[in-house]
């Protein structure tokens, strides 16, 4: 059998088959014998129809087994002999016979991509802290009360820090819409109506809020905000807005006291100093999931920087559009219109390449640390994994695991799960140095 790989960009490769004639001829001859032995022929005991007769009958389902087994052979032989990575073998097409009865055929592979590893051992990295402060217990505990506080109109006195107001408001750019200046929709800075906004200085747009300072219900005016540089609309970085808005209501918040009877509320009957251990475990939960999550981004940064390879563009596409499904969805949660979305439809899918390019360069970079580091998920890690999500789930780990199977999910989870350990073992390899406070401030503002 010979086999010619012709290497092509973005992972892709032609590879050309040519199977001589007494191969052919053999493994014809083993699929007709087994065709024989089975086959249920009328006029024939079992096993002694001729064989011509066989061949007549199952001519077509002989010649596509035939083609099929070649394929795999030199598929096999491929990766064997000459050492490709193969993510898809394709389609085998241009099944020939020549006069001497030979066969060529060839299929066009995706290639994993050729990747030249960088040190990947003693990456230096920082880390916060994941220590909970009183302070931050204290601070969650004053969402919970926001949460949960009541709300009256005022009378006999006009709105001041702290107030919340409901308004009617629209935009405009240089004395039009701002949608029209735009030309695009931009969400709830084009107007809402019953909106609510508490007036401190973190609310809505900077210096906004303030401007309702002294307002009572029934008031209307013109407010101008200049839009800050790190705005998301980058079109609007330092323009004047103007807004008409029309207070309809404003509020007096009183929050619950801070006591046993409140915690009981929240948790369901515990006390004050069980729901502030609650608070501080649940913060410190999260503060170290972050701490991880900064850590393995300073990974990803650091391999994407380093190592540049081409990817499959058939696998770029596909992840392409999970990104972009994903942001769709989390803009829907947000409360974004299908308007606004298709409107945003070329930075969706812009920011979604991005995305997926990364997601797809730090796979391979982890998946060929594995390689080199004989990395693996044995058959017991993999069960035990679907089995504590099937717990998780409240389902059966065989009727789950069934399911995973008939979707064809359960390579990909492993996979995944591959990739975990491979992110562990850097990890583990890491030089892992203390953010100092102002980093650790610097990173939470971005």
């Amino acid at each position: 059998m010979n086999i010619t790989v012709e290497k092509q960009p973005n992972c892709n490769a032609s590879l050309l088959v040519e199977v001589p004639s007494d191969t052919v001829q053999s493994e014809r001859n083993k699929i007709v014998k087994t065709y024989t032995s089975q086959a249920r022929i009328q006029g024939f005991r079992p096993g002694k129809a001729p064989r011509k007769v066989i061949e007549k009958r199952f001519g077509s389902s002989i010649t596509s087994e035939l083609e099929e087994r070649l394929a795999r052979q030199a598929f096999e032989k491929a990766m064997t002999e000459q050492g490709l990575k193969v993510l898809d073998f394709g389609r085998p097409a241009d099944f020939k016979e020549t006069p001497d009865g030979s066969v060529t055929f060839r299929s066009q592979l995706t290639l994993a991509p050729e990747i030249n590893l960088p040190d990947y051992k003693g990456i230096t990295i920082t880390a916060g802290s994941a220590e909970v402060t009183g302070e931050e217990v204290e601070q969650n505990l004053q969402s919970l009360r926001e949460r949960l506080a009541d709300y009256s109109d005022i009378e006999g006195r006009t709105a001041t820090t702290g107030d919340l107001a409901v308004i009617d408001y629209t935009s405009t750019l240089d004395g039009t819409p701002l949608e029209e200046a735009l030309g695009k929709p931009v969400g709830y800075l084009s107007g809402r109506e019953g909106f609510w906004i508490k007036i401190d200085e973190e609310s809505f747009l900077p210096g906004f809020a303030a401007e309702l300072d002294g307002c009572s219900a029934g008031d209307e005016k013109e407010i101008k905000v200049t839009v800050p540089e790190d705005f998301p609309v980058a079109e609007l970085h330092g323009k004047e807005l103007v807004f008409d808005v029309k207070v309809k209501e404003i509020k007096e918040v009183s929050l619950p006291e801070l006591d046993d009877e409140f915690a009981a509320k929240v948790t369901g009957g515990k006390g004050l100093d069980e729901l502030k251990s609650m608070v501080e475990q649940q913060l410190g939960v999260e503060k170290q999931r972050q701490v991880d999550d900064a850590k393995v981004n300073q990974i990803v940064e650091h391999f994407n920087e380093l190592v540049d390879f081409d990817l499959p563009e058939e696998l770029v596409r596909e992840e392409t559009q999970s990104q972009a499904d994903s942001l769709v969805q989390r803009g829907v949660q947000s409360g974004m219109s299908e308007d606004e979305i298709a409107a945003q439809q070329a930075e969706i899918f812009a920011t979604a390449g991005v995305q997926a390019r990364t997601n797809l360069k730090t796979n391979f970079i982890l998946q060929e640390i594995a390689r080199v580091e004989n990395i693996q998920i044995s058959d017991a890690e993999l069960v035990n994994h679907l089995a504590t999500v099937a717990q998780s789930r409240k389902e059966s780990p065989k009727k789950m695991i069934k399911q995973l199977q008939k979707e064809g999910r359960i390579p990909g989870i492993r996979n995944s799960m591959l990739v975990g350990k491979a992110i562990d073992f850097v990890l583990e390899h890491a030089n892992v140095e203390e953010a100092s406070a102002s980093t650790e401030d610097q990173e939470e503002k971005s």
